[in-house]
């Protein structure tokens, strides 16, 4: 079979993984710039299918797990790894960093008693890849999957199938700890090595402090949007203490996400009211 009929069939099989794709990059390549956008998807591509390729041989990092190659001649292969797991990194991650930025980036016109615009986030260069932006994305990396894999794991009782199982259940429905631990390295393998790049890379564009509220908020859907999906998964397939499980993990995140959000246009209001009065 050649490759573009099978990169066509996997399409058909994953259209969910391609349209969380569609949307990341959308969002990057207008937060980013394209070549931004280039090294930060093949970096975090390519971290992931050498760490997947390592855990399925060695363990190492994700623990020993195996893949067990149903969908081969369905969808694409990298060795004995679906496409689809090391692509499937790439959004993850990227939207993490956007719900990072929307926490940690300082806030156009807050704190201008004169100014009716709304405060809004501003891709500050020294702020935008500082350690604690990635740290706190390597954060919401681990915890998006502390609700995706358990639910990935049961593939077979949704549309995903069986393409994977531990060798050894953990003890996170089935999940072994090991597994988080090799998302941290993987989020922070990832992010050190584009932060290497991107420093090499001219600094024009990052120089200027522009607001990029719309696409970091893409990025913040996009995040909820994956989270809302492998729930919606989790309590079709009849798991509720899954689904009770990610919503008390995420509860605390999402109220602190809307309160910021909220009190950025409650700003913005006042300071109007102040202004016209």
């Amino acid at each position: 079979m050649d490759l573009f009929t099978l990169l066509i069939k996997t399409i058909q099989l994953r259209p969910y993984v391609f349209l969380f794709l569609a949307v990341s990059l959308i969002s990057a390549t207008r937060l980013l710039g394209w070549r931004r956008t280039g090294l930060f998807f093949s970096i975090t591509c390519g971290t992931a299918f050498l760490c997947e390729w390592s855990s399925v041989r060695t363990g190492i990092p994700f623990g020993r797990y195996h893949y067990t190659g149903i969908t081969v001649g369905q969808e694409l292969y990298l060795s004995n790894i679906p496409f689809m797991a090391p692509l499937s990194y790439t959004y993850l991650l990227y939207a993490s960093y956007c719900l990072a930025l929307f926490f940690l980036l300082p806030l156009r016109n807050q704190g201008e008693p004169h100014s009716t615009k709304t405060p809004e986030p501003v891709m500050d260069p020294p702020i935008r890849i500082s350690r604690p932006v990635l740290w706190l994305t390597t954060c919401f990396f681990v915890l998006i999957d502390v609700v995706i894999d358990p639910v990935a794991l049961r593939g077979e009782q949704w549309f995903l199938g069986r393409v994977y199982y531990y060798a050894d259940p953990g003890i996170h429905f089935g999940v072994p700890l090991a597994n988080y631990l090799g998302w941290v390295v993987v989020g922070l393998i990832a992010l050190t090595v584009y932060d290497l790049f991107n420093r090499r890379l001219d600094s024009e564009t990052w120089s200027r402090s522009e607001a990029a509220t719309g696409m970091i908020l893409l990025g913040c859907a996009l995040y909820y949007g994956m989270l809302l999906f492998i729930l919606a998964i989790a309590f079709w397939i009849d798991e509720p203490l899954l689904v009770m499980t990610g919503v008390l993990i995420y509860l605390p995140i999402a109220t602190q996400f809307v309160l910021r959000l909220l009190g950025s246009y409650q700003s913005a209001k006042s300071k109007s009211a102040v202004g016209t009065s």
